[in-house]
C-alpha cells in the first residue's frame, strides 16, 4: 500500500510539474503603472479606478519608420511601453519599415512567437531551426502574405524590391525581447574576448576587431 501511495505521488507531482504554465488573469485586466520602481515580473498594476481608456491606446502604427541607417529598416513597437493596458495580456505589435533591399537583421524574440503580414512590397523572410540541423525555412511573400517566426527562433526580412515594404507584426508577449545576433555578438559590453570569437567563428583576432569596431 506505501508503495503504491509512493508512486501515486510521484505521478501527482510529476503531472503538476509538466502541466505548469502562466496562471490565467483572476481580473478584467491589470495596466501597468510604469511610474513605479518595484522589481516584479512584468510590471504592478495601476489603481482600477484611476485606469482610463488612453491607457489601451496607441496612436502612430501609421506613420512610416525612418528607415536611414545601415539596415534600411525601422521597428516601431506597440507593446506594453506604449500601451500599459497590455500588461498581464500576452500580446503585442511592431510595425517594420524596410528601405529598398534593407533588412530587419537575424535576431531572436526570447519570449515570444511572431506572425509577420506584409502589408506593402517584397520580402524574404526565413528562420534557422535549432542545433544541430540549423536547416534555413525560408520565403519570398507578396502583400497580404503571412509568415510565422516560432519562438526562440533566429529570423530575418529582407526587402527583395526597388520600392519600400511595410509590415506589421504580432507577437505572443506584452514584452517579446529582441536580440540582434550581430550587436549581441560583436557588440556586448564588455566585449566577448576577441579569442573566443575567432575561434567561433573560425577566422583571424584582426577581423573579429574589425567587427567589433562596427558595433
Amino acid at each position: 500500500m506505501a508503495s503504491q501511495f509512493l508512486l501515486l505521488a510521484c505521478l501527482a507531482i510529476t503531472a503538476s510539474i509538466a502541466l505548469a504554465s502562466d496562471p490565467s488573469s483572476l481580473q478584467d485586466f491589470c495596466v501597468a503603472d510604469l511610474s513605479t520602481s518595484v522589481p516584479v515580473n512584468g510590471h504592478v498594476c495601476k489603481d482600477p479606478k484611476l485606469v482610463v481608456a488612453d491607457d489601451f491606446f496607441f496612436s502612430g502604427l501609421h506613420l512610416a519608420g525612418n528607415t536611414s541607417n545601415p539596415a534600411g529598416s525601422r521597428v516601431t513597437p506597440a507593446n506594453v511601453a506604449q500601451i500599459p493596458g497590455l500588461n498581464t495580456l500576452g500580446i503585442s505589435l511592431v510595425r517594420i519599415d524596410y528601405a529598398p533591399w534593407g533588412i530587419n537583421a537575424p535576431h531572436t524574440h526570447p519570449r515570444a512567437t511572431e506572425v509577420l503580414t506584409v502589408l506593402e512590397g517584397s520580402l524574404q523572410v526565413g528562420f534557422v531551426t535549432s542545433n544541430p540541423e540549423n536547416r534555413l525555412i525560408t520565403k519570398v511573400l507578396q502583400k497580404g502574405d503571412v509568415f510565422v517566426f516560432p519562438v526562440g527562433l533566429v529570423h530575418f526580412q529582407h526587402n527583395v524590391g526597388n520600392v519600400n515594404a511595410v509590415a506589421i507584426a504580432a507577437l505572443s508577449s506584452q514584452n517579446p525581447g529582441a536580440i540582434t545576433i550581430a550587436n549581441a555578438v560583436f557588440g556586448s559590453k564588455p566585449a566577448i574576448s576577441a579569442d573566443v570569437l575567432a575561434k567561433a567563428f573560425q577566422v583571424d583576432k584582426d577581423t573579429i576587431y574589425d567587427f567589433q569596431s562596427k558595433f
